[in-house]
């Protein structure tokens, strides 16, 4: 199952549907089972997907292991990151820094030569992987900042079979590829299998037939 910069634009389609309209004073409360603040949290996920989509700007992308941009926090306890949203903006300007990001990576994963290498802290992965780890993010902060709050944020099915298939080859699906996705990322547990209190993804390219 191909992963490609139209599934990450559909899993930040996914994200500025479920959180949009969150009243502004929620943003300050704790996300899901994170230690960061939902704000915090998106700003967090727009940093991945920007961070992902910078490594393939690179002529040679495994020639430096990070774009050198500087790392800060707003807290001591926030998400260290290169970007932060305007707060002037409010939710929504941050949702639009996410869907900016987004589509960065979406078009840079699609023009990047297939067999390009670019490092990441599980190892080496290609642009396809990089795309899921991009819908992985997404998907299960989406999930993390919409705890608590009454509102439903499943995505797509098939988006998760994809991330699954790619990033999660020793995870067997068990009921759907949503829960199975998220018990793989350590959020939940399930009748047959206990939470997860470590877990990682595996972004080296598969060999296709």
């Amino acid at each position: 199952m191909p992963v490609s910069g139209k599934h990450v634009r559909r899993a930040v389609a996914h994200c500025l549907d479920a959180l949009e309209g969150i009243p502004a004073a929620q943003w300050h409360d704790r996300a899901g089972g994170l230690e960061w603040t939902r704000w915090e949290t998106l700003e967090h996920l727009a940093d991945d997907l920007l961070t992902y989509a910078l490594r393939f700007g690179l002529a040679e992308p495994m020639g430096a292991p990070r774009v050198p941009l500087r790392v800060s926090r707003d807290g001591p306890d926030g998400p260290a990151n290169v970007i932060f949203g305007d707060r002037d903006a409010g939710p929504e300007g941050l949702l639009t820094v996410v869907e900016a990001c987004g589509g960065l990576l979406a078009s840079v994963v699609d023009t990047a030569a297939a067999t390009t290498l670019a490092p990441h802290v599980f190892g080496a992965s290609d642009p396809e992987g990089f795309a899921a780890m991009g819908i992985v993010e997404t998907v299960v902060h989406t999930h993390d900042i919409t705890q608590g709050l009454g509102r439903g944020s499943e995505p797509p099915q098939d988006l998760c079979e994809r991330a699954l298939a790619r990033l999660f080859p020793d995870v067997p699906v068990t009921g759907t590829p949503w829960s199975t996705l998220l018990w793989a990322t350590g959020r939940i547990e399930t009748p047959d299998r206990p939470r997860r209190t470590n877990w990682r993804w595996y972004g080296s390219p598969h060999r296709r037939s």
